[in-house]
């Protein structure tokens, strides 16, 4: 019985360093698709001489 304890908590270890892990990756990847969305608005303004008329 001492053993599937022992598995039971190095599988829950396991699983909380692996929630983390993609906590942190979700919240890098928003971080910087916010931060690249800015970055696009004014990168791809290109302005229309066919209006200015």
């Amino acid at each position: 019985m001492d053993c599937v304890k022992k598995v039971l908590k190095i599988v829950g270890i396991v699983v909380a360093v692996a929630g983390v892990a993609a906590g942190i990756y979700f919240a890098v990847k928003k971080f910087l698709d916010k931060k690249n969305q800015a970055a696009d608005c004014e990168e791809n303004y290109v302005s229309c001489s066919c209006c200015e008329a």
